[in-house]
């Protein structure tokens, strides 16, 4: 499936891997520095000891045992890491109705005494995606004084990855030959969109009807809190990425005096209806596009030619040109020009304009190898059931539209986006037919009582645009902005020393950026 209004952090990574390509991050940035506006720090953030409030907040007497479990921590494969599986009910509201598993890994802090802090809950995105697989690959990419000072800890979400999944089973996407060639009729691409989501639901409430309704963020914010009182820690401190931080976002509002230090990256806004959210990610992708094709234009050969507009009308007609006639990549599968969109979707993501330049240029000569390998890669990504179950939950994530709807709102996203706003409009109806209702409303979140929270946003994040971490950070009462003028979806980790820097002080110390710091 198409990328979501929350889309995570692991695509670039995995596309990374998938090409075994050599791009430096930061590739077309200049030498990051910190532009700061007046404004003071704050202090340090306690990380140890819990304030009564924290510590002292009652339990409900039918959750106590999961808050109480000693679960068999054991070494993993991987030897430097330790795997565990805690339960927690798959009803909050009804613990009685039975048990669901969550699995867990965590890798020991390297520092022992006063120089070890807690542990680090990290969630990477999707939703869908396995933070476990994420810590697995990627913990070495945190600095030495991180893991000396924390326990990096990662944790499935529920219906995710390790934890009890959502299974769904496999089903065609539109597009690929199972379906019949692709329409340049609107209305029959949206249509023939409708139907794929209507069987997706149909199949999941088949397979997997009883978990639905409970795998929303809701839940996963509560099993969070499980997790924290089972790792003996009276605060709970938290790295979020894209999805993450709605995540992030919703824990904090439940349990403000439990928050420890917490970093939010990639932020999604949660008072930002469905409907919005993928308008908004489609104008995101149009920014981060045109980003793309003025740097190409300036360069000694670009494949989309000399300026944004050039730019904008060769990617149609090399999208056009493979609707008219579509590659065949294996016994059934197409690649159309959903397909195309689809790769540049993924590298805009990374961002990896190098292999952007080389995917465009490829397909312009006829040469389709670059995006059949990232056609490729996004397919083997997991969790698409996962994800759209649990955004299916949450208004601030999903749309329910009908065909007829989107096919009405179709002018207001091509206006927002003329390359990527039909792409996007498409998944308007992708929780129309779903079997379980949403459990949260798009509200603000102002997780009043809260420690300060650092809120991370990219200037040209196309997957969520930096309009969103601005409102996240407003709305929260102890929210603080920073801002990296930079491209790709996130800061942290990107080849910013400005922006790792300023988020290892935080956790490490407490110390918060000044008040409009930019990293550039």
């Amino acid at each position: 499936m198409k990328a979501v209004p929350a889309s995570g952090r692991i695509p670039w990574r995995g596309l990374l891997c998938a090409l075994v390509v050599l791009v430096a991050f930061g590739l077309l940035l200049a030498t990051c520095t910190a532009v700061t506006h007046p404004g003071g720090t704050a202090g340090p953030v306690p990380s140890g000891t819990a304030s009564a409030s924290a510590s002292d907040a009652p339990i409900r007497v039918d959750l106590r045992r999961y808050y109480t479990q000693d679960p068999r921590w054991r070494p993993c494969p991987e030897r430097s890491f330790q795997c565990a599986s805690l339960r927690v009910p798959r009803d909050y509201a009804h613990p009685e109705a039975g048990d669901i598993a969550l699995s867990a890994i965590r890798r020991a802090a390297t520092g022992r005494g006063a120089a070890r802090i807690g542990a680090l809950q990290i969630n990477p995105g999707g939703p869908g995606l396995s933070a476990v697989d994420d810590l697995l690959a990627y913990a070495d990419s945190y600095s030495p004084s991180l893991r000396a000072a924390y326990d990096l800890v990662a944790v499935d979400p529920r219906g995710v990855g390790h934890s009890t999944p959502v299974e769904c089973g496999a089903t065609g996407l539109p597009g690929t030959g199972t379906r019949g060639a692709p329409s340049s009729d609107e209305a029959a691409i949206i249509d023939t969109w409708a139907a794929y989501h209507a069987e997706v639901a149909a199949d999941c409430a088949r397979r997997a009807g009883r978990l639905l309704p409970h795998v929303g963020t809701l839940d996963a914010a509560r099993d969070m809190d499980v997790v924290r009182a089972v790792l003996g820690e009276d605060r709970l401190h938290f790295l979020g990425f894209s999805y993450g931080t709605y995540l992030g976002a919703t824990y904090a509002e439940l349990f403000p005096s439990r928050v420890g230090r917490f970093v939010l990256d990639g932020a999604v806004d949660p008072a930002m209806d469905g409907y919005h959210a993928y308008l908004n990610q489609a104008r995101g992708y149009q920014i981060a596009w045109e980003s793309f094709a003025d740097d190409c234009a300036r360069r000694g050969h670009c494949p989309v030619g000399r300026s944004v507009k050039e730019a904008g009308r060769t990617l149609d007609a090399l999208v056009a040109a493979l609707d008219r006639a579509p590659l065949r990549q294996g016994k059934d599968d197409r690649l159309d020009g959903e397909a195309l969109l689809g790769a540049v979707v993924t590298a805009l993501r990374a961002p990896d304009w190098e292999t952007l330049r080389s995917l465009l240029d490829g397909v312009r000569s006829g040469d389709t190898g670059v995006l059949r390998e990232l056609v490729g890669s996004e397919d083997d990504a997991p969790g698409d059931e996962s994800m759209t179950a649990v955004n299916c939950l949450s208004s601030a994530l999903e749309s329910r539209s009908t065909p007829a709807q989107t096919l009405a709102a179709l002018p207001e996203f091509r206006r927002a986006s003329p390359q990527f706003g039909a792409f996007y409009n498409e998944d308007l109806s992708t929780c129309a037919h779903w079997p379980a209702r949403p459990t949260q409303l798009p509200r603000r979140v102002s997780a009043r009582g809260a420690g300060p929270i650092l809120v991370l946003g990219t200037t040209r994040d196309p997957a969520t645009p930096y309009d969103q971490a601005r409102a996240l950070a407003g709305q929260l009462s102890s929210g603080r902005l920073l801002t990296w003028d930079g491209d790709g979806h996130t800061a942290y980790q990107r080849g910013s020393r400005c922006v790792d820097t300023a988020v290892d002080d935080y956790l490490l110390h407490g110390l918060l950026p000044p008040t409009g710091a930019v990293c550039r």
